[in-house]
């Protein structure tokens, strides 16, 4: 792969005219309403994956730069374990949901700052200081332009630092996933719930196929080590509405983030070889800047 032919690419429509168009898909909405469900057990479980993902105990003195922060959990994760916060979104209302979470949670006199913009903005990324830990997760693959969007986000690791990100596993069905999550994106709320019932009727199928408990799976779903503290039905319309939407092999991602200076700590990849070609989901990836 020529990864010097990927330039950058940026949009000249607003936040809101890509959501009124159908160009984007409104992830804060969904955060906002993720919210209400985020307890002290849904944190302590974001707290544990992200000393997993991060090979780490504490972040105690430690600069955190959360790029996408979404609802804010992995931001709020990073607080508590010591680090000082920078979440940023491009979405007005992943901005509000990560202030709103901030709010309910985050202890006083932390040192947690919320802005709003996009990672393929060069004077706002400019703007940026660089970070001990560059967290992206499930984010840079939704931007329009994904190398781009790797790159200028490994920029920001200082050097010896870290950087974190998944990014969705590039599949035989991709082409087909993009058309679906535009017409998500596009479609009236009507349409979008006769979506979210078939492909929560096929998951309760597949449970029953395997014997295994679909409502068990639900209770748990944000206690577990894949949950990552969220909710299934959010995640349901995280995953058909995820558009923009871009994907990678384990292969060229690697490739792609070493050729930037950094050497690969760790992986959680989903597999690799014939019986993963048709699996959905995000490979995640630990990096250290060398260079």
């Amino acid at each position: 792969m020529d990864f010097g032919a990927w330039t950058m690419r940026m949009s000249p429509a607003t936040f809101e005219e890509e959501i009124g168009s159908g160009t984007r898909y409104g992830f804060g909405s969904n955060w906002l309403r993720y919210l209400d469900l985020v307890d002290e057990t849904r944190i302590e479980r974001a707290m544990a994956d992200l000393r997993t993902a991060l090979q780490v105990e504490s972040l105690r003195g430690k600069t955190f730069l959360d790029i996408g922060s979404g609802s804010g959990l992995s931001s709020l994760a990073a607080s508590r374990l010591g680090a000082t916060v920078i979440s940023f979104d491009y979405d007005t209302n992943s901005v509000q949901a990560t202030n709103l979470l901030r709010t309910r949670f985050a202890a006083e006199g932390d040192s947690w700052t919320v802005r709003q913009g996009s990672v393929l903005d060069p004077q706002f990324m400019g703007e940026l200081p660089p970070a001990d830990v560059v967290y992206s997760w499930g984010v840079l693959h939704h931007t329009g332009s994904m190398y781009t969007a790797i790159s200028m986000a490994a920029d920001k690791v200082r050097t010896g630092g870290l950087f974190c990100l998944a990014l969705y596993r590039r599949t035989v069905f991709c082409e087909l996933w993009k058309v679906e999550k535009r017409l998500f994106s596009r479609a009236p709320e009507m349409l979008r719930q006769i979506l979210r019932t078939a492909w929560i009727a096929k998951t309760r199928l597949s449970f029953a196929l395997k014997r295994r408990d679909f409502a068990q799976m639900v209770r748990e779903y944000g206690r577990n080590s894949n949950g990552r503290g969220m909710d299934y039905y959010r995640d349901v319309d995280d995953w058909l509405g995820g558009y923009p939407y871009e994907s990678i092999t384990p292969a060229d991602c690697r490739a792609y983030v070493q050729s930037l200076g950094f050497e690969l700590v760790r992986e959680s990849i989903l597999g690799e070889g014939i019986s993963w070609a048709l699996a959905s989901g995000c490979d995640e990836w630990l990096f250290r800047h060398k260079w």
